[in-house]
């Protein structure tokens, strides 16, 4: 329950108080409380300056300098702190400065004292106020027990949404239950004042599926608590809305047990998050389930632009970028997020007119998902078009995606087209021995005309140039820390040795596939 300093001010710890300045404030909020007792008095406000915290203090480090004081004073109320509790003590400060008290007014600042007789400590007065902000007023009548009684009235209500829409109503709090995807699957609205995609958005960026206990999330001052529950041994996300920011967070993860609980009672089963079901039967391959849920998940008329597969990913990242691209050029996006990985299928409805430059747009959002992030790797088939192809495209990222970063080990976003390349080096290795040796013998010059190591070195540069500088000879000289005209001896002298001009549109198929081939071989 919300917590004020005048409910403060009726707790036995203050009983011999008096306040000082400022008493028409004496409905803040308290929140937390502090200690303030340092000799660094501008960290010591810095890091106790908390809106709707009570701070305590003797001003032991100050107390005969009243200049010091009204500083500490001023710096708290542009902090905008609940109140500052001053203890009074015959050692230290006996009683406030009259400048002390002019410089609470003027910075609007409610200042407490209390006085110290020897029996009051900062641990006591923090316990009752903290026992205070915990519990409330019997706040367990007001929420806990109000919410118990709804839910579990069975006699009432002939299902769960039914009982839980009444103890939402009845307490001023609404729920959202998604799934780890953040689709959601039950909705209890009880006040409409912010979108759930637009809390779903700020939600992801806080990566709270990572997080053990529920995480507070202010939405445009709504106020909003978010974590993971149980159903039926399957993870869920559950989202608390606090209508009146009434509640503490100690009070919402109760309240959030209480809704666990009362699921299993009712033996309540979520419906089944169709859009989920339908990403991971494409991601499986299953294209028959696919089209058994495509009406349910709302996939029927769709153009399909691309799957994509990424690894090594920064949740918030990803999130901001994509819903700009999405904003942007008005593309659907099928996620599933586990971990540090994020699949995806992206769509536009059939009305739309440009898919040349939708696929250039998601080739732009891939560019801009890797960038500055060393560790991302992206799989993406683009360019496709029906249900058929986006589920062929997910089968040829899972079958190749371990084996294409050992290919092409300076990429950071793979095609289709790296990607298919490197399937049919694959079949060739398990299916084609002769066809293998047949590739792998192209390269047999560099091991028969030459010393082993100068044939090692000039076999290692052409597999920079063809494979990881796309035959540019300046990037080949970077990879390889060389200089470019070390670069164009080695190029001319492997032509010499293959008898055969390397870059040649008949010659550089084969010769890639050898290449790739040897890369898979030595890994």
């Amino acid at each position: 329950m919300k917590i004020t300093v005048e409910d403060c001010l009726r707790l036995d710890a203050f009983r011999n108080s008096t306040v000082e300045s400022c008493m028409r404030k004496s409905d803040r909020r308290v929140r937390s409380v502090s200690v303030f007792d340092e000799n660094n008095l501008e960290a010591g406000v810095e890091r106790n300056g908390v809106p709707e915290q009570m701070v305590l203090t003797h001003f032991w480090q100050i107390k005969d300098d009243v200049e010091a004081q009204c500083r500490v004073i001023s710096g708290f109320g542009r902090k905008q702190i609940a109140t500052l509790v001053v203890f009074l003590n015959e050692h230290g400060v006996r009683a406030l400065d009259s400048r002390v008290i002019k410089a609470a007014e003027e910075s609007g600042l409610l200042v407490i004292t209390i006085a110290d007789e020897g029996e009051l400590t900062y641990a006591m007065v923090i316990e009752q106020v903290m026992d205070k902000i915990l519990y409330g007023h019997n706040y367990s009548d007001n929420l806990l027990n109000n919410t118990i009684y709804h839910l579990l009235n069975f006699e009432k209500h002939s299902n769960f949404q039914s009982a839980l829409k009444e103890a939402a109503v009845h307490n001023d709090y609404q729920v959202v239950l998604m799934t780890l995807e953040f689709n959601p699957i039950l909705t209890i609205e009880t006040r409409h004042k912010e979108t759930i995609e637009n809390a779903i958005n700020v939600a992801k960026r806080r990566d709270i599926t990572h997080s053990s206990v529920f995480t507070q999330v202010e939405i445009s001052d709504v106020i909003t608590y978010w974590g993971i529950i149980d159903i039926n041994g399957e993870k869920h996300i559950l989202m608390i809305v606090d209508d009146n920011d009434n509640y503490s967070a100690v009070e919402i993860t109760k309240l959030a047990e209480v809704i666990e609980l009362a699921m299993g009672m009712w033996k309540y089963t979520p419906e089944r998050d169709s859009r989920a079901e339908f990403i991971k039967a494409a991601i499986r391959n299953d294209l028959s389930f696919c089209y058994t849920l495509v009406d349910e998940a709302d996939m029927k008329n769709k153009i399909f632009l691309s799957s994509f597969y990424a690894n090594g990913i920064d949740n918030s990242d990803f999130i901001d970028i994509i819903d700009e691209y999405k904003m942007k050029y008005n593309l659907g996006i099928l996620p599933l997020v586990e971990q540090n990985e994020f699949y995806g299928l992206i769509y536009v409805s059939a009305s739309e007119e440009k898919p040349m430059a939708l696929k250039n747009a998601c080739l732009d959002m891939f560019d801009a998902l890797k960038a500055g992030k060393p560790n991302v790797r992206i799989f993406h088939s683009t360019g496709i078009e029906n249900l058929d192809n986006a589920v062929e495209g997910f089968k040829l990222i899972n079958e190749t995606w371990n084996y294409v970063e050992t290919v092409f080990p300076y990429k950071r976003v793979f095609t289709k087209y790296e990607m298919s390349m490197v399937c049919n080096c694959m079949d060739i290795i398990l299916q084609s021995s002769s066809l293998k040796k047949m590739y792998l013998d192209l390269l047999e010059p560099f091991s028969r005309e030459v010393s082993s190591n100068k044939g090692k070195l000039l076999l290692e540069t052409l597999e920079t140039f063809v494979l990881d500088a796309s035959m540019n000879s300046n990037k080949t000289a970077e990879f390889m820390s060389i200089h470019n005209n070390t670069v164009q001896y080695r190029l001319k002298r492997i032509n010499e040795i293959l008898g055969a001009e390397m870059t040649g549109n008949r010659i550089i198929p084969g010769l890639t596939m050898a290449l790739a081939l040897r890369r898979l071989e030595d890994q």
